[in-house]
Order: C-alpha cells, then structure tokens, then sequence
C-alpha cells in the first residue's frame, strides 16, 4: 500500500449554463483530463474520486467530480 504524505483535492463541476438551458450537460471530461494531466506532471497521483449530484438554482441538478491527489 503506497502512503502519502501529501494531499490535494480537485473539485470539477459541470457547466451551469448547460444546466440551465439544457437540462444537463455532463462532466467535462477534457477539463479534468487537463486538470489531472497538468497535476500528474507535478508527482500526483489519483487515490480516490466520488462524482456528487447536487440541487442547483432550485430546479435543477448538477454533477461535479470531487478527485483527491496524493504525493
């Protein structure tokens, strides 16, 4: 088991105009492959990652990636 003595965490959510007009308009997946690229190229590592559904503005809801890096 590798141990950490560092952690981050990486919250991505959806767009909220997507959601707005839309209904849904799912994670962005290039933004967290941008996201974990860039953090990967400072010694991170991915040890977990929930996806959480949240209300938003009332009527809607919306999707958001909460990743934790460790080094």
């Amino acid at each position: 088991m590798t141990r950490f003595t560092e952690y981050k965490v990486v919250h991505i959510a959806e767009g909220g105009c997507g959601t707005v007009f839309l209904g849904a308009s799912g994670l962005p997946l290039q933004k967290i492959e941008a996201e974990l690229n860039k953090h990967a190229q400072d010694g991170w590592q991915v040890v977990f990652q929930v996806l959480e559904k949240k209300r938003y503005m009332l009527f809607w809801s919306r999707e958001a990636a909460i990743i934790t890096l460790g080094r």
